[in-house]
């Protein structure tokens, strides 16, 4: 039963503020209160949508008994190809406001008067280079009307997107790039990976050159696919009866990674 729990712990996704994290969100502070509309740009599996999901966590929804929740940072994450529409009912569903059938005026309407009685500092969109492009004027006008910091998330093919319309390129010139993971971070991340999240009962010695000389090349840095690895591998060891994560078990999960 014991390894039962620990396998349920290991299957569960856990954040942990890293350095990097933790300047993003200082960043992200000044943008909120500045109100300054801004991009945030990096290759998948980098931990952006983590970094933001965890900024949003950080400011929580403040209930007060018969007024409107004041919810100071809102996130959505855009589908494929979505269009104004998709876009306005997904901030109404994040506020948990109780959709009804109306016009693209209406819901424009709706959302505006909802985020200004909600006190809403920052909308976070994740995935924003699957916003078709004439979505981002419904955001600058959004942006004008209510004073809020505007968060556009993704991947470099959200700059190629911005910059076909100079004027919105203009209106979200600041950004931030989320980068990889340096050697030496790597390292870092995997000995705090081992202590905070895996937590087996033995030392893995995971920041050793060894176990880094496998780790390095598969992950190439990129912080989800590391976490993928070392909890996969973590999963298996306890399977297995191991008390640590063996090189052998590391090697077999990530020759898997092809």
């Amino acid at each position: 039963m014991q390894v039962e729990r620990e396998i349920q712990r290991l299957q569960r996704r856990w954040v942990v503020e890293l350095e990097q994290m933790r300047r993003f969100h200082e960043w992200l502070d000044g943008k909120r209160l500045a109100r300054s509309p801004c991009r945030v740009v990096g290759d998948s599996r980098t931990g952006k949508t983590i970094a933001c999901e965890s900024y949003r966590l950080k400011h929580p929804p403040m209930l007060i008994t018969g007024q409107a929740p004041t919810v100071p940072v809102i996130s959505w994450q855009s589908p494929p190809e979505s269009g104004n529409r998709e876009m306005f009912e997904g901030i109404l569903n994040t506020l948990r406001y109780q959709l009804s059938r109306g016009t693209l005026s209406e819901l424009r309407s709706r959302v505006y008067r909802t985020m200004k009685a909600c006190q809403v500092e920052m909308l976070i969109i994740d995935e924003a280079h699957r916003l078709r492009p004439k979505t981002f004027y419904d955001l600058q006008d959004l942006l004008d009307a209510l004073q809020i910091s505007v968060v556009l998330v993704g991947t470099d093919r959200l700059d190629a997107v911005m910059r076909r319309d100079e004027q919105i390129y203009q209106r979200v010139i600041m950004s931030h790039r989320y980068e990889r993971l340096t050697s030496a971070q790597l390292v870092e991340t995997s000995v705090i990976w081992e202590k905070h999240v895996l937590r087996l009962p033995e030392p893995s010695q995971l920041g050793s050159a060894k176990m880094q000389k496998v780790l390095g090349p598969a992950t190439s840095g990129y912080i989800g696919l590391l976490d993928r690895i070392l909890r996969e591998a973590g999963v298996r060891s306890l399977q297995r009866g191991a008390k640590r994560i063996e090189f052998s078990i590391l090697k077999e999960v990530v020759a898997e990674c092809r």
